[in-house]
């Protein structure tokens, strides 16, 4: 248990530093999306290696594709929820999407540590990668709209304790956890990560970064890929 929470807590801990740190000065909006892209390319990683073809090794294909399917409509589904309540854009959709793949994410790790497979380097690095770039843009975004700087680190301890906290329920249910529910959770995570890069963190990359935005998102993506080989 202690190890699910150690790792949990590092995993999650990326959250903080980056609220942290897009909080405390105005970060020009080139650095802020180059920082987007590269974390794109990390989650697109995770998405590829570590939840969508995770999923499909461990449970039958069509329970994958229905996770996928949820986490899809569930990020679509909130996020048109939340834009219509607030006007700080994509600062609160790139918390949402921290928070709904977070969770899944978390949980994934915690049932790798439990049944024995270790920590999967790839998806701690990813967890942890792609987690830095989101709260330091949705900081900043929420920052620019006029937030708080002390509601802004609160949201994100309180997605970075649930996200951790996820691990260590994973650890804790991973005797019951049958492949097929894994490969759930595994596409869930993918979907709502997907809708989210599309909807909002590779076209605030894009905008904020200009055209260096795809090469860093290349480099995200080798980045985390090369580091998965080590898992």
């Amino acid at each position: 248990m202690g190890t699910a929470i150690g790792w949990g807590a590092l995993a999650a801990s990326s959250l903080v530093l980056g609220a942290l740190l897009g909080g405390a000065r105005r970060w020009p909006d080139r650095a802020v999306g180059l920082v987007l892209a590269f974390g794109a390319g990390a989650l697109i990683s995770a998405v590829s290696f570590d939840l969508a073809a995770e999923g499909a090794k461990l449970g039958d294909h069509g329970i994958t594709a229905i996770g996928l399917a949820a986490g899809a409509l569930t990020y679509f589904t909130l996020d048109r929820v939340v834009g219509r309540k607030s006007s700080r854009g994509g600062g609160t959709s790139l918390a949402l999407g921290a928070f709904l793949d977070g969770i899944p994410e978390q949980l994934v790790l915690g049932i790798g540590i439990a049944t024995g497979g270790g920590v999967s380097i790839g998806l701690l690095v990813a967890i942890f990668v792609s987690n830095l770039p989101e709260a330091i843009g949705s900081s900043a975004d929420m920052r620019q709209a006029g937030r708080r700087n002390g509601a802004i680190q609160r949201l994100w301890v309180g997605v970075a304790l649930v996200c951790a906290a996820s691990t260590v329920v994973g650890y804790g249910i991973a005797d019951t956890v049958s492949g097929n529910l894994h490969a759930a959770v595994d596409g869930f995570a993918a979907g709502a990560l997907l809708v989210m890069l599309i909807d909002t963190m590779i076209p605030e990359a894009v905008r904020k970064g200009g055209d260096w935005a795809g090469l860093v998102t290349v480099l995200g993506f080798a980045v985390a890929a090369a580091l998965d080989g080590l898992s």
